[in-house]
């Protein structure tokens, strides 16, 4: 009789870029991402793009959540996204949430940004896409 291989759980890093020092909502969507079955490593605040991409790595995570509402979105994250490709790592997912006007939501996208959610969003809908980002990249 055949077992069936069990699924690690998917490790994903919450950050948050930059000098918001605004830690609610990134600590809300950890906790729903952790009550869904992932595995979430909390970077803490003012983290730079270096230290979120070293960090990702180290920790080895299947995903990356950035979370912002200074606006410095268009410098810290794309920086984030180049990082990456640096380090030979474009293929973890990048999502994010915060304040982002929607036509720096498009360019972001662009860029690599995988998915982009504004206030009010759902917490289910967070959770919804990170699993199916997670199971795209694997």
């Amino acid at each position: 009789m055949a077992t069936k291989k069990r699924r690690a759980p998917v490790r994903v890093l919450i950050a948050k870029p930059g000098l918001d020092g605004h830690d609610r909502g990134a600590k809300i969507v950890a906790r729903a991402l952790r009550d869904a079955g992932m595995e979430v490593i909390y970077a803490g605040l003012r983290q730079t793009p270096e230290e979120i991409v070293r960090a990702a790595l180290e920790e080895d995570v299947d995903l990356i959540g950035l979370s912002i509402l200074s606006g410095a979105h268009m410098a810290l994250f794309p920086k984030v996204l180049r990082l990456l490709k640096k380090e030979k790592a474009p293929a973890i997912p990048v999502f994010a949430g915060g304040i982002i006007p929607d036509e720096d939501a498009r360019r972001l996208r662009r860029l690599g940004v995988r998915a982009i959610f504004g206030p009010g969003t759902s917490l289910a809908e967070i959770v919804r896409a990170a699993e199916q980002l997670a199971r795209r990249s694997a």
